[in-house]
């Protein structure tokens, strides 16, 4: 399955090994875990509630493939604007209840060059290993079962994301992290962490086309790729 992303944030990077995510997030980090190169909607993933903040838990990203299977996945299912749960309050009340960080070390951005050409960007950190805020549902299947997703939340980009695309993902540091997951606080104390990451601490490089496709998960997907590498003599700016 290949498409080229949008004004959405659709893929991830996560390719610590299990000590190094249990060790930053001071988290139990059960067998199932796996690095992974190209996160993407429908799929299961690592996230740390504000239920649970000792251990990893898998949700589904958006919502399981069984749902999503011959529909388009809508912004307001994988992304959740930050504007938008400042303006409703039934969004505000699972803001409250139902957080959970999405832990990463990479995401990936398209930058449009005219009509049918996009390129691929991954953004990382100085600080290695960060997190996406998120929140998280819980609802029955059409079988009784019990289904868990995610949703990332998104703001307007910085300055240094907005080179390659308008929206970019709530990032959080540690000390973000524990506001986020503290059940306790506030909800103004939890609306204070809605700041845009540093651009001086983000790094970001151009990469294979390949991204395109959501079931290769290699690890050569995060290797820089000059675009002119991508489409020919295409440059960046071209």
């Amino acid at each position: 399955m290949l498409f080229v992303i949008g004004p959405m944030i659709e893929r991830y990077s996560l390719t610590a090994t299990a000590a190094e995510v249990a060790e930053r997030f001071t988290a139990d980090v059960p067998e199932f875990y796996k690095p992974r190169y190209n996160a993407a909607p429908t799929q299961l993933l690592p996230v740390i509630t504000s239920a649970n903040p000792q251990g990893l838990s898998l949700f589904y990203w958006g919502r399981p493939p069984q749902f999503a299977r011959n529909k388009a996945l809508s912004e307001r299912i994988v992304n959740l604007r930050q504007e938008n749960i400042v303006e409703r309050p039934v969004l505000k009340k699972m803001l409250l209840n139902h957080r959970c960080i999405i832990p990463a070390d990479g995401f990936y951005a398209w930058k449009k060059l005219g009509k049918k050409t996009a390129i691929p960007h991954r953004f990382t950190s100085v600080e290695t290993l960060f997190s996406f805020a998120g929140l998280w549902e819980e609802f029955e299947d059409e079988g009784g079962a019990m289904v868990h997703t995610f949703t990332i939340i998104t703001m307007a980009a910085n300055d240094a994301v907005s080179k390659i695309t308008d929206r970019m993902p709530l990032i959080l540091d540690k000390r973000l992290e524990a506001v986020w997951l503290n059940p306790s606080v506030s909800e103004s104390t939890v609306l204070s962490t809605f700041i845009p990451y540093p651009d001086d601490k983000l790094n970001i490089y151009p990469v294979s086309p390949r991204i395109n496709e959501v079931k290769l998960d290699v690890p050569s997907l995060i290797m820089p790729t000059p675009p002119a590498d991508q489409h020919g003599n295409l440059t960046l700016f071209d």
